[in-house]
């Protein structure tokens, strides 16, 4: 199990929860009337959310290792942790297998959410839900797997920004309240920001060989001084459209003083950032920008919990 432990890519579970979290807290915060609709928060929901979440990062995971080593992007110059295929402890055939079972188990785990969520009323939304979770999965391969593999071409960075920001936040708190409102937008963007944030720096520390490979990042496009000030941009766009509008008009400020923390190392992590010069310097940062994400979503539901609570 431990080769397929380390393949499953552990470390980035936190960050896909994040997005779940986030929409989740956001609908917790507004059942039973208290924000903009009348329902009540549903914890079965809520689980079956997480395990499909988590179902479809670790497929990705798999997929991009497969996908990375038929296309040569992982040999003996990438840095960062060894991919499973690459070193050699699980087969190629091995991981098609995981992947086909996964996108079942994934397909599997999504029509039970889907059914909880909507028992009652099994309409056109219930088959627009259905269509997306499948284009989820698809997406969670295509990224490196194919000839049409979009993580080649420049467009990782909006893929994430769609599945594990918009879709992510704005669907966790549609299953819940079964309405749409577009001030949820604008935490979908902040979670996308700092999803995306993610990517790049792993893109920025692997852009010698993804160069290499004709692996066209949006940082091997950019190039990596342009790609530093892109960095620094979604966070200011990840700030400018939640957390801070939200604080000033909901007058939550329990929230200001526990994400004040995570604002101080997003300051001393862009500054790092912007001093780095060897591209393997850029994988530490990588954690800490997915864990800050994880910690924010995390303090928005306790912020949540003590307002409603005082």
């Amino acid at each position: 199990m431990k080769p397929w432990l380390k393949a499953f890519r552990l470390r980035t579970l936190p960050l896909s929860f994040s997005n779940i979290l986030l929409g989740s807290a956001i609908a917790f915060s507004m059942q039973n009337g208290s924000g903009f609709s009348n329902f009540h928060f549903n914890w079965g929901i809520f689980t079956l959310t997480l395990l499909t979440t988590l179902l479809l990062q670790i497929l990705s995971n798999l997929a991009n290792d497969y996908g990375d080593s038929k296309k040569g992007a992982d040999n003996e110059n990438r840095i960062g942790p060894a991919r499973a295929i690459q070193s050699g402890e699980i087969s190629a055939e091995s991981m098609l297998r995981a992947i086909i079972l996964l996108s079942i188990l994934t397909l599997i785990s999504g029509l039970a959410l889907l059914y909880v969520s909507f028992r009652s009323d099994l309409n056109w939304t219930f088959v627009g839900f259905f269509l997306l979770g499948v284009a989820a999965i698809a997406a969670a391969i295509k990224y490196t797997v194919g000839k049409g593999a979009y993580g080649y071409s420049g467009l990782g960075d909006l893929f994430v920004f769609i599945f594990f920001g918009l879709v992510g936040v704005i669907g966790s708190f549609y299953l819940q309240s079964k309405e749409f409102y577009w001030i949820v937008i604008l935490p979908a963007i902040t979670m996308g920001c700092f999803s995306v944030a993610v990517l790049n720096l792993n893109n920025m520390r692997d852009i010698v060989n993804d160069k290499a490979v004709g692996k066209n990042t949006l940082v091997v496009k950019l190039g990596s001084k342009n790609a530093k000030i892109y960095h620094g941009l979604l966070f200011a766009i990840a700030y400018g459209t939640f957390p801070i509008p939200f604080i000033i008009f909901s007058g939550n400020w329990i929230f200001a003083l526990l994400i004040l923390p995570i604002a101080i190392i997003h300051t001393l992590h862009l500054y790092k950032v912007y001093k780095v010069c060897d591209p393997k310097d850029f994988d530490p940062e990588l954690k800490k920008v997915a864990l800050t994400a994880f910690l924010f979503s995390v303090m928005f539901w306790i912020s949540i919990v003590l307002q409603q609570k005082l």
